[in-house]
């Protein structure tokens, strides 16, 4: 099982927010699997001593490094914290303060020095998950399937889930008559299976409730249609799989369920370039750097698209948006992209972190959707 720390909305309004004398990002892949994340310790070392090593030479109090360095040597000596990981692990760490984030997707090795935090790679964790989840429902059972990009599909194992519809209700069979009086025969069942599926939707509260990941369900068509007339989880997918899932196995169901995430995927993309489109007709929307800090410093910018991979050093005036580039990071550098993404944040626009092939204009580091020409 992933074990993901997923960002809320407030979660990135304090990180956006956040300004010092010293704020290290940290990215690195992991594994879930617990007998393997030793390289994954390594190579935070390795990360950390390069972190040190920036703030040394932009000339930081040693004082004030010493305790954000220890900080970093207690997280790589944590045994039980590397016993519950996902794909990937993003780190803020500051002298006084170090958040972690477990990301269901791999993430590039990468340290940045600044004074402020780097939140793409975070973002993208919550846009578009490599992860996702199968509830495979049938009368006779039910289970929660975790599906990976990179590691096979595994059975989660779920507090208070019923083990069928029968016996979720106290019952030996579904098709009798219910307490209130009601007949039995089909109309009974159809109420036994409700009761079933609110027992079903309430015990998966308790896993996803922190999560955005889709959950694709597969079910018989009408079985499946009950359950989604109960469920409270916001991110099931539309689209499901047909059929009886006790004939199918985890890396079946998981098969069938990775197409369906692929589609979600490239609709939410397809979707965004289509209003980029008629919005660059009407002047509301740009590829240009320069223009999109400006009309994000305003508040103008309603949708932001975001190269996750790619860097831009300098800085953005606070004032009218003005950049001025850096040839490379430094104490007085940050990311631009990050910087125009934490602005649209703050003025409640939509944010989207993407790979550079997703991106209307190839090696662009941003595409805006404006509110209003600008």
């Amino acid at each position: 099982m992933l074990y993901l720390d997923i960002p809320t909305t407030e979660d990135y309004a304090d990180l956006a927010a956040w300004r010092g004398d010293m704020g290290v990002s940290i990215f690195l892949p992991t594994t879930p699997l617990t007998q393997d994340t030793q390289a994954d310790r390594i190579l935070l070392k390795n990360l950390a001593k390069e972190a040190r090593d920036q703030l040394m030479a932009n000339g930081a109090d040693k004082r004030r490094v010493d305790p954000l360095t220890e900080e970093l040597d207690d997280l790589i000596d944590d045994e039980d914290f590397w016993s519950y990981q996902a794909h990937g692990l993003v780190i803020y760490a500051t002298p006084d303060n170090l958040r972690t984030f477990r990301v269901p997707n791999a993430l590039e090795p990468r340290v940045m020095v600044a004074d402020r935090f780097h939140l793409k790679p975070l973002l993208r964790s919550t846009n578009f998950c490599n992860a996702g989840y199968v509830l495979a429902l049938a009368d006779g059972s039910v289970r929660l399937v975790e599906v990976s990009s990179d590691l096979p599909a595994v059975t989660v194992s779920v507090p208070r889930m019923p083990t069928d519809a029968a016996s979720s209700v106290g019952r030996a069979s579904i098709a009798t008559r219910s307490h209130s009086g009601r007949i039995g025969g089909s109309e009974g069942k159809k109420v036994r299976l409700r009761q079933y599926a609110r027992k079903v939707d309430a015990a998966l509260r308790g896993v996803l409730a922190s999560s955005a990941a889709p959950l694709v369900l597969a079910a018989v068509e009408s079985l499946g249609a009950i359950y989604r007339s109960v469920n409270s989880y916001p991110h099931l997918t539309d689209q499901g799989i047909e059929g009886n899932p006790e004939r199918l196995s985890d890396a079946e169901l998981a098969s069938a369920a990775r197409p369906i995430l692929d589609e979600l995927y490239r609709a939410q993309i397809s979707a965004w370039h289509r209003l980029y489109s008629t919005r660059l007709n009407e002047d509301r929307a740009t590829t240009d750097l320069a223009r999109t800090a400006r009309a994000a410093t305003y508040g103008a910018v309603a949708s932001l698209l975001v190269d996750m991979d790619q860097t831009v050093h300098g800085t953005v005036d606070d004032t009218d948006g003005r950049i001025d580039l850096a040839d490379s990071a430094g104490a007085d550098s940050y990311g631009v992209a990050d910087e125009v993404t934490r602005r649209v944040l703050t003025s409640g626009g939509q944010i989207l972190a993407v790979r550079a092939e997703d991106m209307p204009e190839p090696g662009k580091p941003v595409a805006a959707i404006l509110r209003w020409a600008i």
